[in-house]
Formats: C-alpha cells, structure tokens, sequence
C-alpha cells in the first residue's frame, strides 16, 4: 500500500512579486499538482518563477464537491500544494474546508508561510498588536454590520478588518459616525508601488480620503478602547510620543 501524501498550503505575494519564499518556490515546484483559486492568475505567478507543475483549479464555488476526490488522491501518494490569488489560504480565502477534511483522512498538512494583508497592516497602523482581533471582511448585512461596528464600542483590543472596495465608504461613514474620534488606520496597495496608510480618528481618515473612487480591498484597523474601564492599563500608555513635525 502505497504512503499518503501530503498538503501543503503555500503563502504567495499580495503584492510585490520579491515577498515569494525560498520555501514556497521549493514546494510548487515539488509537488505533483498546485491548486489554485484562479489558475490564470497563479499560472502567471508560476510562469513567472520558471515552474511547471501541473495546476487544477480550487475555489469556493467547488470546493465542496472536488474536496473528497482530491482527499482520495492525496491518500493515493499524491502531494499537493493549495495557494489563493494573494496572501495566505484559509484567511478569508479557500482552504479551511480541504485542511479540515484532509486532517480527517490522517493526510499530513503543513504550511509554508509568508505574506498576508492582516500583520502589516497592524504593524503599520501603529496600534497595540500582541493582542488583537481579526474579523475578516465585515459582513455584507446590514444588521450584521451594525452588530460589528456596535462591538467596537466595548473591545479593548486592536480589531482589523478587511473591506472590499464596493463596501468601503459605508463602512467608514458608519464608523465614523459611530465613533468619530476612535483612532483607525486605512492600509491599501500593501506592498506595491503605490502603498498608502492613513492613520488618524474615523472622521479625519473620512475627511481625508474623500469621495475618490476606490479600487482593490483594503485593511481597516480600529484602535481599542482604554482598558481604565476593566481596571487594566492600556498596554502604549506607556508608549513614547511621537516627535513634533519640524518648523517650517
């Protein structure tokens, strides 16, 4: 009987093609297939590193049919390497479902790291990071929304969301009606040529980013609220100030 094989989730770029791993060139170029969110943009990324491995296509409109085929496969020998368009599998993107039913099957599953929008963002918003919540896209509902924002009221951790381009003015008019002097950070383009965080209060990143059209997904960070009301301190208190703007 033949060993299993194995799966292994692969981080590609966001952004800039130089944030690729040694490791994750190495995995795809092993493995017997790559499955892909879109095969075209990965087949590019692939073209791009000289690599031949066969691609399949994997994604959240068939992953619950294709899952137990590929899970039969992998039991069969087969290696395989699961990658979305850009960032990290299963954060906000497929792979949760195959990882869980490959672990059910006693298939190895390993990862080989690297970018994602979620940690630079909170890096560069300039927030408290050694505990924080993320939430992934805020929801599409208007209830739910509602409910999302509303628990920004009472959270003392950094919270970071993604927001898709066609959601994003809603959803910074309703913070910033809500909260309007909560500190957040705006991050997008992470990574290119073009990338850009506004930081300030709710309503000053409105107000500065006006009504310009919006393009790509972006990474909203919401400060958390002190933590004098649960008789903590809040942890960049302590924090050094940041030095004057020189005079002109």
């Amino acid at each position: 009987m033949s060993q299993p094989g194995t799966l292994t989730l692969v981080a590609t770029p966001i952004g800039n093609l130089g944030d690729i791993t040694l490791r994750a060139i190495e995995v795809l170029k092993g493995v017997d297939v790559v499955l892909a969110e879109d095969t075209r943009h990965t087949g590019r990324l692939l073209k791009h590193l000289d690599i031949t491995t066969p691609l399949e296509s994997y994604h959240d409109h068939n992953e619950a049919r294709i899952t137990p085929a590929l899970v039969e496969r992998m039991l069969g020998g087969a290696s395989m390497a699961l990658v979305t368009d850009a960032g990290t599998p299963g954060i906000s993107d497929p792979g949760f479902y195959l990882v869980r039913a490959a672990l059910a099957a006693g298939i190895a599953v390993t990862m080989a790291p690297g970018a994602n929008a979620v940690l630079p963002a909170l890096v560069l918003s300039g927030f408290p990071c050694e505990s924080f919540v993320f939430v992934g896209f805020t929801p599409r509902k208007p209830g739910e929304l509602a409910r999302t924002i509303e628990a920004l009221a009472e959270e003392p951790r950094t919270t970071v969301f993604y927001v898709s381009p066609h959601q994003f003015r809603k959803v910074l008019e309703k913070i910033a009606a809500r909260f309007p002097e909560r500190e957040i950070a705006v991050a997008r383009e992470l990574t290119k040529l073009h990338e850009e965080v506004v930081r300030g209060s709710a309503q000053e990143v409105r107000d500065r980013l006006g009504p310009r059209k919006e393009q790509g997904e972006f990474v909203l960070v919401v400060k958390g609220v002190g933590w004098r009301k649960r008789g903590r301190k809040h942890p960049d208190e302590d924090a050094p100030e940041a030095p004057a703007a020189p005079d002109a």
